[in-house]
C-alpha cells in the first residue's frame, strides 16, 4: 500500500484524460469508504493504490476491503476515482463481490476508458458491473478538483485544468452513455413485449 497522499506529477500525469494516453499502463484508484449510520455517514478510509506486478488495482482493493470483516448489519459507501477504467476481468470480479456484499454501495468515477473500442470485451463488463449496481462516471472538472484537494499532495497549491480536459470528459462520458444504454433499451424492449405478449 502506498503512503496516503500522491505526488502531484503522479497524479497529473496518470489522471490526465486524454483520449489517446499512450505509455500510461498503470491504473491509480484513490477510494473514499463510509460508513452510513441513520442521517448521517462516517468516513473510515481513504487513500490510494496502484497496480501490483500480475494483480490489477481493483482486485487490491477488494482483497484489503474484504479483510475488514464489514459488519453485514450496516451499509457502506465506497468511492473510487481511477485513472483507467476497470478491464473485463476486474469488472466482473467487482460484480461478484457487489452481489455478495448487498450492503455495499460502490461509485466509480474514471479519468479515462480502458480500450473500450469495437469487438473487445471490456464494454460488457462495464455493463455488467453497471446490471450488478455499481454507479459508472466520467470524472469532471468538480472529481479531478476533489481528487487533488483529497488526495495529491499539493502544497497549498490549486488545481488547474490541463487544455481540452472538459472537452474530453462530455467524449468520454457519451462514450459510456453509448456502452450503458443498450442495458436500458434491451429493458425496455423486454418490458414492451412482455405487456403486448409476445
Amino acid at each position: 500500500f502506498c503512503s496516503l497522499l500522491m505526488k502531484r506529477k503522479l497524479f497529473l500525469y496518470n489522471f490526465k484524460n486524454l483520449r489517446w494516453a499512450r505509455g500510461r499502463r498503470e491504473t491509480y484508484l484513490c477510494y473514499v469508504v463510509k460508513r452510513r449510520d441513520s442521517a448521517t455517514s462516517c468516513s473510515l478510509d481513504f487513500g490510494y493504490l496502484r497496480n501490483q506486478m500480475g494483480c490489477h488495482v481493483e482486485v487490491l482493493f477488494l482483497r484489503y476491503i474484504a479483510a475488514w470483516d464489514l459488519d453485514p448489519g450496516r451499509c457502506y459507501r465506497i468511492t473510487w476515482f481511477t485513472s483507467w477504467s476497470p478491464c473485463y476481468d476486474c469488472a466482473q470480479h467487482v460484480a461478484n463481490f457487489l452481489r455478495s456484499y448487498p450492503n455495499l454501495t460502490l461509485r466509480i468515477f474514471t479519468a479515462r476508458l480502458y480500450f473500450c473500442e469495437d469487438r473487445k470485451a471490456e464494454p460488457e463488463g462495464l455493463r455488467r458491473l453497471h446490471k450488478a449496481g455499481a454507479q459508472i462516471a466520467i470524472m469532471t472538472f468538480k472529481d479531478f478538483f476533489y481528487c487533488w484537494n483529497t488526495f495529491v499532495e499539493n502544497r497549498e497549491q490549486t488545481f488547474k485544468g490541463w487544455e481540452g480536459l472538459h472537452e474530453n470528459s462530455v467524449h468520454l462520458s457519451r462514450k459510456l452513455r453509448r456502452i450503458l444504454l443498450p442495458l436500458y433499451e434491451v429493458d425496455d424492449l423486454r418490458d414492451a413485449f412482455k405487456t403486448l405478449g409476445l
